[in-house]
């Protein structure tokens, strides 16, 4: 595998522009606070979290040739990720994410992901031209997917031999974007990571816990769900059984990328030989040290 990558990371790798107040905040709210940016994005999170667990990831995604994506090239170098497989664009510019967010959580957001779905299934190429994989020799390692590429090719993937022997985890991007991941339900393949939200939108019914939202997922044709719901409980599921654990109570100072947190470590946690219960403690301990400002470890 190309400069011992042990992980694929598929989908957007962008800037993320974030503006934080510690105030309540409403439509129309005008309030001192801080804007950042960061690398982000959801495959981007997820890789560099992952990294800092000690896995090193590889990102296939499309980033222009224009000076936000060298910076942006740069920038995932330095925190170790391999990047040498992401599509370039010559005609396309860099991805850009936006989010407000006040003590009440996000405001507002939006994710400019147009560069990465115009690509279409050119970042998907090292998986068949040899790089990582051929349709005849598949690759056999583990892919962390987000839900910001078009609806047809998360279709595809669903379906396509490319992906037949990988151990697919599949993330939305966001609510609103949580149907896309409904040929995964269809084709049976991967592991979902969702929100309580998410899971009732994939479900078409209203969920009042992870548990139920989990085997919810397993009922509609889901492998393997993975379901969170904020501070409180989240849940793991199978075709055999559901597990259930509660998050640590933590002081909430950010929001953006709770979510991939959770997701890298508990592929991390599996990936060192966690069982159930302890992958899924060791994402919520994750999620819960990064809503609380920290970095996990």
């Amino acid at each position: 595998m190309t400069q011992n990558t042990d992980i694929l990371c598929i989908g957007s790798v962008l800037w993320d522009v974030i503006g934080r107040a510690p105030t309540v905040m409403r439509q129309g709210s005008d309030v001192p606070g801080r804007i950042t940016r960061l690398p982000g994005g959801v495959a981007l999170n997820i890789a560099m979290t992952l990294a800092r667990f000690g896995m090193t990831p590889a990102l296939l995604s499309a980033i222009g040739r224009d000076p936000e994506g060298d910076e942006l090239m740069t920038a995932c170098a330095a925190r170790g990720l391999v990047t040498n497989l992401v599509y370039r664009s010559d005609d396309l510019p860099t991805d850009v994410y936006m989010a407000v967010e006040g003590a009440n959580g996000v405001i507002a957001a939006i994710a400019d992901a147009h560069s990465l779905e115009a690509s279409g299934d050119k970042i998907l190429r090292p998986l068949s031209d040899g790089s990582l994989g051929t349709p005849e020799a598949p690759y056999q390692g583990p892919v962390a997917l987000d839900g910001n590429l078009t609806v047809d090719l998360l279709a595809e993937i669903a379906a396509s031999p490319l992906f037949a022997k990988a151990d697919l985890r599949v993330a939305p991007a966001s609510p609103g974007k949580a149907d896309r991941l409904l040929p995964f339900l269809r084709d049976q393949r991967g592991t979902l990571y969702v929100n309580l939200e998410e899971a009732s939108t994939l479900c078409h019914q209203q969920f009042e816990t992870s548990e139920s939202a989990a085997e919810g997922l397993i009922t509609r044709g889901a492998v393997r769900a993975l379901v969170t719901d904020g501070g409180n409980s989240a849940s793991e599921a199978n075709a055999n059984s559901v597990i259930t654990a509660t998050p640590p109570k933590v002081l909430v100072t950010r929001v953006t990328g709770a979510g991939d947190t959770f997701m890298a470590a508990h592929i991390a946690a599996e990936a060192q030989g966690a069982n159930r219960e302890a992958a899924l403690q060791k994402a919520l301990d994750a999620a819960a040290t990064f809503v609380s400002g920290g970095n996990p470890q």
